[in-house]
Protein backbone atom coordinates (compact mmCIF):
# COMPACT_ATOMS: atom_id res chain seq x y z
CA UNK A 1 0.00 0.00 0.00
CA UNK A 2 1.14 3.32 -0.28
CA UNK A 3 0.03 6.93 1.58
CA UNK A 4 -3.56 7.04 1.29
CA UNK A 5 -4.77 10.24 -1.20
CA UNK A 6 -6.97 11.23 1.57
CA UNK A 7 -3.49 12.38 3.07
CA UNK A 8 -1.41 13.15 -0.30
CA UNK A 9 -4.91 15.21 -1.02
CA UNK A 10 -4.62 17.07 2.42
CA UNK A 11 -1.33 17.91 2.24
CA UNK A 12 -1.39 19.50 -0.94
CA UNK A 13 -4.27 21.22 -0.39
CA UNK A 14 -2.64 22.89 2.63
CA UNK A 15 0.61 23.52 0.07
CA UNK A 16 3.03 21.83 2.35
CA UNK A 17 6.33 20.21 1.35
CA UNK A 18 6.80 16.88 2.80
CA UNK A 19 8.72 13.95 1.29
CA UNK A 20 7.76 10.27 1.56
CA UNK A 21 10.47 7.39 2.49
CA UNK A 22 10.10 4.03 2.23
CA UNK A 23 11.11 1.93 5.59
CA UNK A 24 10.81 -1.80 5.82
CA UNK A 25 7.67 -2.68 6.29
CA UNK A 26 6.84 -2.67 10.92
CA UNK A 27 4.09 -1.38 13.09
CA UNK A 28 5.60 0.34 15.81
CA UNK A 29 5.83 3.78 15.28
CA UNK A 30 9.07 3.62 17.95
CA UNK A 31 10.43 0.20 15.56
CA UNK A 32 9.69 2.21 13.06
CA UNK A 33 11.90 5.50 14.31
CA UNK A 34 14.93 2.76 14.69
CA UNK A 35 14.81 1.09 11.78
CA UNK A 36 14.84 4.30 9.67
CA UNK A 37 17.49 5.84 12.09
CA UNK A 38 14.81 9.25 13.50
CA UNK A 39 14.94 10.35 16.76
CA UNK A 40 11.81 9.28 18.64
CA UNK A 41 11.39 12.54 20.18
CA UNK A 42 10.82 13.52 16.44
CA UNK A 43 8.46 10.43 15.38
CA UNK A 44 4.96 11.43 15.80
CA UNK A 45 2.37 9.05 16.57
CA UNK A 46 -1.27 9.05 16.68
CA UNK A 47 -4.16 7.96 19.42
CA UNK A 48 -7.46 7.89 18.58
CA UNK A 49 -9.59 8.61 21.87
CA UNK A 50 -13.29 8.22 22.46
CA UNK A 51 -14.93 10.28 24.72
CA UNK A 52 -18.75 11.40 24.96
CA UNK A 53 -18.78 13.93 22.77
CA UNK A 54 -16.80 12.08 19.88
CA UNK A 55 -13.59 11.19 18.11
CA UNK A 56 -10.43 13.07 18.66
CA UNK A 57 -6.62 12.54 17.49
CA UNK A 58 -3.71 13.06 20.11
CA UNK A 59 -0.31 13.28 18.66
CA UNK A 60 2.27 12.36 20.89
CA UNK A 61 6.28 11.64 19.81
CA UNK A 62 6.70 7.73 19.56
CA UNK A 63 9.10 8.17 22.92
CA UNK A 64 5.93 8.88 24.70
CA UNK A 65 2.26 7.60 25.61
CA UNK A 66 -0.53 9.85 25.65
CA UNK A 67 -1.31 10.48 29.63
CA UNK A 68 -5.52 9.60 29.38
CA UNK A 69 -5.58 10.99 32.64
CA UNK A 70 -3.92 15.06 31.19
CA UNK A 71 -6.25 14.67 28.29
CA UNK A 72 -8.98 14.05 29.92
CA UNK A 73 -8.08 17.33 32.07
CA UNK A 74 -7.60 19.21 29.05
CA UNK A 75 -10.94 18.23 27.23
CA UNK A 76 -12.73 18.36 30.31
CA UNK A 77 -14.02 14.80 30.09
CA UNK A 78 -13.11 11.64 30.03
CA UNK A 79 -11.63 10.45 27.46
CA UNK A 80 -10.73 6.55 26.48
CA UNK A 81 -8.55 4.48 23.49
CA UNK A 82 -10.84 4.00 21.00
CA UNK A 83 -10.75 0.44 19.93
CA UNK A 84 -9.21 -1.12 16.46
CA UNK A 85 -12.61 -1.09 15.32
CA UNK A 86 -13.57 2.62 15.50
CA UNK A 87 -10.16 3.35 14.28
CA UNK A 88 -10.39 1.35 10.89
CA UNK A 89 -14.15 2.76 10.74
CA UNK A 90 -12.54 6.84 11.00
CA UNK A 91 -9.26 5.63 8.51
CA UNK A 92 -10.63 3.14 6.21
CA UNK A 93 -8.15 3.96 3.65
CA UNK A 94 -4.99 3.24 5.89
CA UNK A 95 -3.82 -0.17 6.90
CA UNK A 96 -4.78 -1.05 9.83
CA UNK A 97 -2.34 -0.08 13.14
CA UNK A 98 -1.40 2.80 10.42
CA UNK A 99 -3.32 5.69 11.49
CA UNK A 100 -1.66 8.98 10.37
CA UNK A 101 -1.23 12.16 12.92
CA UNK A 102 -3.03 14.53 10.22
CA UNK A 103 -6.24 13.36 11.38
CA UNK A 104 -7.94 16.95 10.43
CA UNK A 105 -7.86 15.35 6.72
CA UNK A 106 -10.53 13.00 8.26
CA UNK A 107 -12.39 15.57 9.60
CA UNK A 108 -11.31 14.57 13.17
CA UNK A 109 -9.76 17.35 15.91
CA UNK A 110 -6.06 16.97 16.32
CA UNK A 111 -4.45 18.03 19.57
CA UNK A 112 -0.64 18.36 19.30
CA UNK A 113 1.80 17.49 22.18
CA UNK A 114 4.31 20.37 22.94
CA UNK A 115 7.06 18.10 22.73
CA UNK A 116 6.26 17.67 18.97
CA UNK A 117 5.90 21.71 18.36
CA UNK A 118 9.26 23.26 17.14
CA UNK A 119 11.32 20.31 16.59
CA UNK A 120 13.76 20.72 13.74
CA UNK A 121 12.46 17.66 11.60
CA UNK A 122 8.91 15.80 12.33
CA UNK A 123 8.32 12.45 10.95
CA UNK A 124 4.91 10.36 11.03
CA UNK A 125 3.37 7.31 9.68
CA UNK A 126 2.10 7.89 5.74
CA UNK A 127 -0.84 5.41 6.41
CA UNK A 128 0.70 2.16 5.22
CA UNK A 129 3.27 -0.27 7.21
CA UNK A 130 6.02 0.55 4.59
CA UNK A 131 6.25 4.51 4.23
CA UNK A 132 7.31 8.07 6.71
CA UNK A 133 6.23 11.07 5.67
CA UNK A 134 9.21 13.63 6.49
CA UNK A 135 8.73 17.55 6.64
CA UNK A 136 10.44 20.24 8.50
CA UNK A 137 9.40 21.31 11.94
CA UNK A 138 8.28 24.61 10.34
CA UNK A 139 6.45 22.95 7.67
CA UNK A 140 4.82 20.68 10.38
CA UNK A 141 3.40 23.32 12.61
CA UNK A 142 1.65 25.18 9.48
CA UNK A 143 -0.03 21.43 8.93
CA UNK A 144 -0.70 21.87 12.90
CA UNK A 145 -1.64 24.98 12.81
CA UNK A 146 -5.55 24.82 13.67
CA UNK A 147 -4.63 22.09 16.50
CA UNK A 148 -4.65 22.34 20.29
CA UNK A 149 -1.62 21.67 21.71
CA UNK A 150 -0.35 20.67 25.41
CA UNK A 151 1.96 18.84 27.42
CA UNK A 152 0.16 15.45 27.62
CA UNK A 153 2.83 12.72 26.88
CA UNK A 154 4.11 10.50 28.95
CA UNK A 155 7.50 9.61 28.66
CA UNK A 156 8.38 5.36 28.71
Amino acid sequence: MTMPMTLKEYLVACDIDYEELPHPRESTASRIAELSKVARERMAKAVMLHSDSGYRLAVVPSSSDADLEQLSHLLHEKVTLASEHQIMEHFRDCDPGATSPVGQAWGLQVYVDDMLRHQPDVYFDAGDHETLVHMSGREFDRLMHDSHHGRFSRHY
